[in-house]
């Protein structure tokens, strides 16, 4: 990098303006840390990202004293999931009875997840945000990572930093940089996600569709649905070829009443390939640096639990880190603390997703016909109660975390 970079010093450094280093950052700068986070993008505007907030995501901010402003936002609640399979539709999460003040999950744009969290940090005078601020490197110093360095629109950044935190997903450039070791566990399809329009006739549930070797799954956006067509991984070429007429029709195979609307998909340039991975750094951890939400783990798309869990991981590690921050006592020991703390749920969550691929989707995938519930899933239908387990599992995960910092 260029000697004349422009350098910040801060005492936390985070690369990626996600829901996880947003949150993070916020925690910590409401904690007394002065904080600097990067995000490469110009904007938080980009479609077909994750938009599921979770009660237990909902909970942390009503801890924080957020929750009511956030709720002003756009979104829609949604306290009860079905899934429809071959003909039979059978309600398999209810939220109503969750132990959190929000017993729903709010669908809202992650650009306006983002901008909120924003908006509240730019409050604060030790919260520091630069967009277009994309991380190339890390800074080291006798082994130790002790910042990062960035190209914006003027010039080269270098961020000295007490702490650097890799909060930038999947294809995360600090865990690289870091040589950070990943495991790769493998996802057995990819997702296509596209955009229909909603009518006032339509459902408002939100729905799974399982039939005829496809799961098609419809999100209620209010004036549109946003959909997500799962196919074998690395199938879009396959599904190309067959054209994209053969693609309409599948999807009003499923779902008959959106048949008039197919047509609204006009290329495939409408339709976003989301490359499915599950993965998780072996450490987390290094000296000065500390990686958390996808950059530490990519989750399936599997029960949409991917955002919370990055949000859990950065509540655990504000609670965590604010105090040697301020300190100034921070060692490795503790950001170790905040890998061996969330390694447990991480582990748990990526299993069942695994458990998921097998026993469900993959099966779905090799069959071609008319599909029949099993007989786990038509439990949920007989009995309502066992509804609760799934919404309990999805809604609050495993070890949800509380705020205790930055309150």
């Amino acid at each position: 990098m260029d000697g004349n970079a422009h350098t910040i010093r801060t005492g936390c450094a985070i690369a990626g303006g996600g829901p996880a280093g947003m949150m993070l950052g916020l925690m910590l700068a409401r904690a007394g840390v002065d904080v600097t986070v990067l995000e490469k993008h110009a904007d938080f505007l980009r479609d077909f990202r994750g938009d599921t907030i979770h009660p237990s995501t909902l909970e942390a901010m009503h801890e924080l004293g957020l929750l009511d402003g956030l709720l002003t936002r756009p979104h829609q609640k949604v306290d009860e999931v079905e899934i429809e399979i071959g003909s039979t539709r059978i309600p398999v999460a209810d939220f109503t009875h969750l132990p959190t003040r929000c017993k729903f999950i709010a669908f809202m744009p992650q650009w306006d997840f983002l901008d909120y969290l924003s908006g509240e940090g730019k409050r604060l005078p030790n919260f520091r945000l630069s967009m277009e601020a994309e991380v190339t490197g890390l800074i080291e110093e006798d082994g130790r990572v002790a910042g990062l360095l960035a190209e914006t629109p003027e010039g080269p950044v270098r961020v000295e930093a007490t702490l650097t935190v890799g909060a930038d997903g999947r294809g995360s450039v600090v865990r690289e940089k870091a040589g950070l070791s990943v495991e790769d566990i493998g996802a057995p399809f990819d997702v296509l996600w596209l955009r229909l329009p909603r009518a006032e006739s339509d459902p408002d549930v939100t729905l799974g569709r399982v039939n005829y070797g496809h799961v098609f799954i419809t999100l209620n956006r209010g004036d549109y649905w946003q959909c997500a067509f799962i196919i074998p991984k690395g199938g879009l070429e396959a599904m190309k070829t067959r054209g994209l007429d053969d693609f309409r029709e599948r999807i009003a195979m499923l779902a008959p009443h959106m048949r008039d609307r197919t047509g609204d998909i006009r290329d495939w340039d409408d339709i976003k390939l989301l490359t499915v991975k599950i993965d998780r750094l072996k450490n987390w951890a290094r000296d000065g640096l500390l990686c958390i939400g996808d950059a530490a783990h990519a989750m399936s798309p599997v029960g949409g639990v991917g955002i919370n869990l990055a949000i859990q991981d950065a509540v655990a590690a504000a609670n965590l880190l604010a105090g040697p921050l301020k300190a100034g006592t921070l060692k490795t020991g503790d950001l170790e603390r905040v890998q061996k703390r969330r390694m447990f749920p991480t582990r748990v969550t990526q299993g069942f997703q695994v458990l998921a691929q097998r026993f469900v989707i993959e099966p779905v995938l090799r069959s071609s016909g008319e599909t029949s519930p099993p007989w786990p899933f038509r439990l949920f239908g007989l009995f309502p109660v066992l509804r609760r387990l799934p919404a309990r599992a999805i809604g609050m995960g495993v070890q949800p975390e509380h705020a205790k910092v930055g309150r």
